[in-house]
C-alpha cells in the first residue's frame, strides 16, 4: 500500500526553495553570500537563467516528492483491523520538524562535506545549511499538513 500523494502540494512545497532562495541570497544575506564565495553580481551576469532555474525546479520537485514519501513512511500505524494506515498524524510544525531533521541528518553533511573538499569558507557552508535546514523544514510543514 502506497501512501497517496498530493501533488499539488508536493509543487507548491518544490516552489518553497525558489521563494526563500528569492530572500535569503537576495535581499536578506545576499551580499555576504557573495562576499562568502569571493564573487560579485557582476561574476553572474550572463547565465543561462532559464536552463537554471528550471533545473532548480525540477530537483526541488524531487526533493519535494522525497520529504513527502519520507514523511508518510514515518507516519505509518496499524488501525483496530490491523491495517496499514499512513498519515496517522498530521500538523505543519511535525512535518517541519521532519523536514529539519532530514536536512541535519542528511543535508547537511553533504554541504559541509562539499565545501570542505571546494575549500569554500565557514561563513558560506553555514549560510547553505541554514537556508536549507530552514526551507526544508517549511516543506516538510506544508506537505504534512496539507495531505
Amino acid at each position: 500500500m502506497m501512501p497517496e500523494i498530493n501533488y499539488l502540494a508536493v509543487l507548491v512545497a518544490a516552489l518553497v526553495p525558489m521563494v526563500m532562495g528569492a530572500l535569503y541570497y537576495g535581499p536578506i544575506f545576499g551580499k555576504t553570500w557573495l562576499d562568502s564565495l569571493g564573487y560579485t553580481e557582476e561574476d553572474f551576469k550572463g547565465r543561462n537563467e532559464a536552463v537554471i532555474y528550471g533545473l532548480a525546479l525540477a530537483m526541488a520537485f524531487l526533493l519535494s516528492m522525497s520529504i513527502k514519501f519520507t514523511n508518510e513512511l514515518v507516519h505509518k500505524d496499524v488501525n483496530d483491523a490491523g491495517e496499514l494506515v499512513f498519515g496517522s498524524f498530521h500538523t505543519f510544525g511535525h512535518g517541519a520538524l521532519h523536514g529539519a531533521m532530514l536536512c541535519l541528518t542528511i543535508i547537511a553533511p553533504v554541504i559541509i562535506s562539499l565545501g570542505l573538499f571546494q575549500k569554500n569558507s565557514a561563513k558560506n557552508i553555514l549560510l547553505n545549511v541554514v537556508y536549507w535546514t530552514i526551507t526544508i523544514a517549511i516543506m516538510g510543514g506544508i506537505l504534512d499538513v496539507w495531505n
